[in-house]
């Protein structure tokens, strides 16, 4: 861990909180070459697990952080989700398939301390990057019109200061970036307490491997499977109970029992029993001059869709090309103001479709539960609710100051497939590694350069619909899709895409 300096290193980016966003952020700007300092409070990883889950959208960002198959060796895809009454007896289960076309699974479940050390090593290989550990942000001086100061403690007690253009606020639910600017949050009307139990265990539970979720609105419950010997349980907690009275596994086995059975106390080891709200809100601004909120210091969800941490890494991926893009002068104006226009609304919509998850399952009294018994079931056997249930695809983002409006609807703002490409020596690669970092046009052939507004040979890419069966999956999706080219930017989100314009 290296001291700060004051005020003499010259830094591009200052990034407050270590955590899974904070590094994303911190990696992603260290591949372009960008000085970049990490001031994390711990000196080490956070060693209790809270985030479980991501899904296959956020595995592709993994990939570009270069760590995506040292993921693969430390995570278990889930496959898929059932419902229990209060009884557990089964209303419904819904199966996924373990993998979308690219090989990436739909559900991943992993432990967040494994997530973190893996970044962290990673982040040591680059050169610009800088992880502070053991250093305390004191305050952000905004008054500059070039740079944000950063004071800070460092693990000695001394104080000393940082100087960047930017800083990004990555430092969690009760973010000081977000006090010390004075930005508020909106509640968008959730707060339950729920206990979390995470538990070791060298015997197989036997039970399906899935998430299970307890449909019961006096005591909702969940349980998934994280590792080969690992498990997690999250139960609501009644009015008049706290963490306390569960804090050994005799007094939890009166919850955990129905998933543990016979199993002796002594073969299960509590690895964490705590309590946690559950909460739903938002930033209501997540920039402040040249300073950035992301992931919980922007918005906080309820964790019943597991995309928490997800929204985190979506946030820094969005952030990070565009102020490399705004120092290095190639960024249009208001491409730093599309940071929030495009995320705010997504997390928005995201938490909201967790609410509206955990009422579903969990919501109501009695009249509730008869209909959840009398209508899963039927649901389940709808393809329409499985998708609902199991899709981990997410909404678009919204048109704005970089996504064009006029771009037909069934590609604007969404994500460009990630398939293989034949590499170069005819090995599968993703094609986000064919892509680089620049925005490119991504076209059938004999498409019009002409038509294609500011593009340049060097930043196209045309597909073969007679290649390899990514090429064939792409150049099926585009003619699906009714264009002949899509403009995509460093995140791989379409902002642009036209018909064919053959000659």
């Amino acid at each position: 861990m290296t001291p700060a300096k004051t005020d003499t290193e010259a830094l591009d980016v200052i990034v407050i909180g270590g955590g899974p966003t904070g590094l994303t952020a911190a990696t992603l700007l260290g591949r372009r070459d960008l000085r970049v300092a990490v001031v994390e409070r711990h000196h080490d990883v956070y060693p209790l697990p809270r985030a479980v889950h991501l899904d296959d959208e956020v595995y592709r960002i993994l990939h570009e952080l270069g760590i995506g198959h040292e993921f693969a060796t430390r995570t278990r895809p889930a496959s898929g989700l059932r419902l229990l009454d209060r009884h557990h007896r089964e209303l419904a289960t819904f199966t996924r398939e373990r993998a979308t076309a690219t090989g990436l699974p739909q559900a991943n479940m992993f432990d967040q301390p494994d997530l973190e050390r893996l970044m962290r090593d990673n982040l040591t290989s680059l050169p610009t990057v800088k992880l502070l550990g053991g250093h305390e942000l004191l305050h952000l001086h905004t008054g500059r019109a070039t740079s944000v100061t950063v004071h800070i403690r460092r693990p000695d007690g001394a104080e000393a200061s940082l100087r960047a253009p930017y800083v990004i606020g990555c430092d969690g639910a009760n973010s000081t970036v977000r006090h010390r600017l004075g930005l508020t949050s909106d509640d968008l009307g959730f707060d339950q307490r729920w206990l979390i139990a995470d538990i070791r265990c060298d015997l197989d539970l036997d039970t399906w491997d899935g998430v299970h979720q307890v449909c019961d609105p006096h005591r909702a419950g969940t349980y998934m499977r994280i590792g080969p010997n690992r498990y997690r349980w999250e139960f609501q907690l009644l009015n008049d109970e706290t963490s306390a009275d569960f804090e050994d596994i005799p007094a939890l086995r009166r919850l955990i029992g129905p998933w543990v059975r016979t199993i002796p106390d002594e073969r299960l080891t509590m690895i964490k029993c705590t309590e946690y709200t559950f909460r739903a809100r938002i930033a209501r601004q997540w920039r402040a001059n040249r300073v950035f909120l992301a992931g919980d210091a922007a918005h906080v969800t309820p964790p019943f869709i597991g995309q928490g941490m997800c929204a985190g890494l979506r946030d820094a991926h969005n952030l990070a090309w565009k102020i490399a893009a705004a120092l290095r002068g190639h960024a249009k104006p208001g491409l730093l103001d599309s940071y929030e226009a495009e995320r705010k609304p997504h997390a928005t919509a995201m938490i909201k479709r967790a609410k509206a998850m955990g009422q579903v399952m969990t919501g109501g009294g009695h009249l509730a539960t008869l209909a959840r018994h009398r209508l899963v079931p039927k649901l389940a056997r709808s393809r329409l609710l499985s998708r609902i249930l199991l899709d981990s695809r997410t909404p678009p983002l919204k048109p704005g100051p970089r996504i064009q409006r006029h771009t037909p609807h069934t590609v604007r703002g969404t994500l460009l497939p990630l398939v293989h490409l034949p590499g170069p020596h005819d090995e599968p690669i993703l094609i986000d590694q064919v892509l680089g970092d620049r925005t490119m046009i991504v076209a059938l052939p004999h498409v019009d350069l002409a038509t294609v507004p500011d593009a340049l040979p060097s930043t196209w890419l045309t597909i073969d619909p007679e290649g390899n069966k990514g090429e064939r999956l792409l150049a099926r999706w585009l003619r699906d899709a009714g264009v002949g080219w899509v403009q995509v930017d460093p995140d791989r989100v379409i902002s642009a895409a036209g018909p064919a314009g053959m000659h």
